[in-house]
């Protein structure tokens, strides 16, 4: 006789369906093959040379931090994020910083997103000034947006391939160059991990905490728990496998990179600098493929960025930890958080005149950094310090996770912290405001879905 209920026998289940290669499938076109093309320039420049360092270091970083994420992945199968690890393990006024950083980090992903769109754009067209393109794609992406419009799994997969191909004639054309190219023996390779006279300490570090960038989305597998075939394992394998899968690509690209336009010579534009090493190594071909590649890539990562910005303020809308009658509300054609889309455009519109590319990649990582040491500091609570069986790895993995990640953190410019540290001053505030102290329920950060937004009337 069948022991399970008929309401249990009959509730519709996510089917566990996604393997491991799957799950690293996904997280590597949530990344992107081409992830360190964008911030190449900034994170050169700032590292005076060492972006090949600067990449591998942050990829340590990024290892250690998903061993915990994948972790707390299998203790939070149903509800995967950093706000939740963080806050049911240590407290709930922490969990909730650690939710701001996920609101800071959406609200700038699309302002990021139309500076290189901009200067992409810019590349081909240097007539047209910048703070027209500006508005010219800032209005692009909201009308989108305000339309509904998203871009679909078969034309992201379809996107990474060409990405892929981009890469493969890249390093092709680099091979070649470097091979007709001139050099000075071993040192010309050895170069770009090593050189007496420019190496420092603090400038790769400063160079790393802007790598980081490149590794940002990988926590995006923890969301895939309850649709994976033997989750405990493969989210953590996963993770895992894409942080390393995702450095070791992007270690070949700026290698390849910096023996085509070594040291710290000047580029055209610092913000687009890889398309400039591109068209060395190949011409003006492979100039115009990547920057088009890269442009394109940014579009389509631009819209889903502003539409999930709106969609994690719209549900704190909902459960009123902003405005509900702004932020909770749904436009009832649609069925979009219309509010969130022009004020998200609104912040990337002047955010993308007033801020640097590279102020702006500090600021995103300013977030990401404190949510990723959260995440370490509550896998150490969770499986060491809670566990009646200490065993070395649980300690070793989360405390070296954490103590790299706030070493990053503290890379940032002060600028980035000054500015980092005054968002993070608003939303406490506000929190401890809404919450009496953080003595009543506090705000959920998860972004809802689409059913989600068609059950809730617009207020």
């Amino acid at each position: 006789m069948p022991t399970s209920s008929p309401e249990t026998a009959s509730s519709p289940q996510l089917r566990r369906a996604l393997g491991l290669w799957d799950l690293i499938l996904y997280g590597l076109i949530v990344i992107q093959p081409t992830a360190p093309m964008p911030v190449y320039g900034v994170m050169s420049t700032r590292s005076h040379g060492y972006a090949v360092i600067t990449v591998l270091l942050a990829m340590i970083a990024m290892l250690f931090t998903a061993i915990s994420y994948g972790r707390m992945a299998s203790a939070y199968p149903s509800a995967g994020s950093a706000f939740t690890y963080v806050g049911r393990e240590l407290h709930p006024a922490m969990g909730y910083i650690t939710g701001w950083c996920m609101v800071m980090d959406y609200v700038l992903n699309p302002l990021i997103c139309t500076i290189l769109c901009s200067k992409f754009a810019m590349n081909f067209f240097p007539e047209i000034p910048y703070a027209l393109w500006v508005v010219v794609f800032v209005t692009l992406f909201t009308l989108l947006n305000m339309q509904g419009i998203q871009t679909s799994a078969r034309i992201n997969s379809t996107l990474v391939a060409v990405m892929s191909v981009v890469i493969l004639l890249f390093l092709v054309a680099a091979a070649r160059y470097v091979h007709a190219a001139p050099h000075d023996g071993i040192g010309f390779f050895t170069r770009p991990f090593y050189d007496p006279k420019t190496f420092s300490v603090r400038a790769i570090m400063g160079g790393t905490s802007l790598a980081v960038l490149t590794y940002i989305g990988f926590d995006g597998i923890s969301t895939l728990s309850e649709e994976a075939r033997n989750p405990r394992r493969n989210i953590l394998l996963a993770t895992v496998l894409v942080c390393l899968l995702t450095g070791l690509l992007a270690s070949i690209q700026v290698y390849a990179a910096q023996l085509i336009w070594p040291g710290v010579q000047n580029f055209p534009d610092v913000d687009t600098a890889f398309v400039f090493v591109a068209g060395r190594a190949g011409g003006h071909w492979l100039f115009s493929v990547i920057n088009v590649t890269l442009l394109v890539a940014t579009v389509g990562s631009a819209l889903g960025a502003q539409l999930g910005a709106a969609r994690l303020l719209y549900g704190m809308g909902r459960s009123s930890a902003l405005p509900r009658s702004f932020f909770g509300a749904i436009e009832p054609k649609k069925r979009i958080p219309r509010n969130n889309v022009l004020l998200v455009g609104a912040i990337a519109l002047i955010g993308a005149m007033i801020l640097s590319f590279e102020r702006g990649v500090e600021l995103l990582n300013f977030g990401a950094l404190l949510a990723f040491m959260g995440v370490n500091v509550a896998a150490l609570a969770r499986f060491y310090i809670r566990e009646p069986h200490k065993r070395w790895l649980n300690l070793i993995s989360p405390v070296a996770g954490f103590l790299i990640c706030m070493l990053l953190w503290l890379s940032l410019s002060w600028r980035a912290k000054v500015l980092g540290l005054a968002w993070m001053t608003v939303g406490l505030a506000y929190g401890a405001y809404n919450t009496r102290g953080f003595r009543s329920e506090l705000v959920n950060f998860e972004i809802p879905d689409d059913d989600d937004q068609s059950r809730i009337p617009a207020d």
